[in-house]
């Protein structure tokens, strides 16, 4: 039994999760990532829909060299064909909104004049492009491109829909590694407050009720590089993968949902596992 499966068996047999083994906590905050890799934006409520991924996230990719990405055909694609920070820290250096109503992608970096271009159209792209090439510089190893496809999401895993981190867990990380994680770090959609810390792993099949929708427990999510970029710096300050494999035996944190019935959940409201 590792660390964190008994620690589940001293939750439960103090009966802190039940006897169904029923978690409820709470939705502490909505995020999307209209751009895979870059900055993530803070919603107040979202609409989740029945096997869809989550609004408005990671509809954009910006290709780093040919990818193979076929907007025709789309397909799953592995992040390493990408400007993300599991490969390029730098891409935390750009801050980015996005105005899904018309299209529109803000963007500021240090020493660069603020761009302003819509993703919708290809001279939006492109200029976008252009000014990443200069921002990247030799870090990124080939010709930067924004694609997109529509319906299409740009996700680490083929089944990752709905991202969701318990940030009990992360607590307990911290408190291993001795210095504060900044939860963005994780780029989830959900992050779940009143959950006990790393319950919410190896728990695939699981239902989950998030406001007013529900869900199923797809996988638990293996964190890679990107989240040793601190998001602040763009610089690679603590290596969460190493920390996760040295207490835990494994690279688990936070959970894959599949959206089962369609709803709207905002902050603050119920997270039942």
């Amino acid at each position: 039994m590792n660390i964190r499966d008994a620690a589940v068996f001293q939750l439960v047999w103090r009966g802190r999760l039940g006897q169904s083994g029923r978690m409820t906590g709470r939705i502490a905050a909505l995020y999307r990532h209209p751009v895979k890799g870059f900055t993530p934006e803070r919603l107040g409520q979202a609409a989740l829909e029945a096997g869809r991924f989550f609004p408005c996230d990671r509809i954009y990719a910006v290709e780093d060299g040919p990818s193979g990405f076929d907007p025709e055909a789309p397909a799953f694609t592995p992040k390493t064909r990408f400007a993300v920070l599991a490969k390029i820290a730098e891409v935390a250096r750009a801050r980015t909104a996005y105005d899904e109503a018309c299209g529109l992608l803000s963007a500021e970096a240090d020493g660069l004049e603020p761009f302003s271009g819509r993703l919708t159209e290809a001279g939006g792209r492109n200029a976008f492009a252009a000014l990443l090439t200069t921002l990247l510089g030799a870090a990124a190893t080939g010709p930067l491109k924004v694609v997109h496809a529509a319906g299409h999401r740009f996700t680490d895993h083929p089944t990752g829909y709905v991202s969701v981190i318990n940030l009990e867990s992360l607590r307990d990380l911290e408190r291993r590694v001795g210095r504060p994680i900044e939860p963005l770090r994780f780029r989830a959609n959900l992050y779940v407050e009143g959950w006990p810390a790393w319950t919410d792993v190896g728990t695939e099949g699981r239902e989950v009720v998030l406001g007013g929708a529900r869900a199923r427990v797809m996988k638990s999510i293996v964190r890679c590089a990107a989240t040793m970029v601190n998001p602040d710096t763009a610089e690679r300050d603590i290596d969460i993968p190493a920390a996760l494999h040295q207490n835990f035996g494994n690279l688990h944190c936070g959970v894959y949902l599949e959206v089962t019935a369609s709803g709207r959940v905002a902050e603050g409201d119920a997270a039942i596992l």
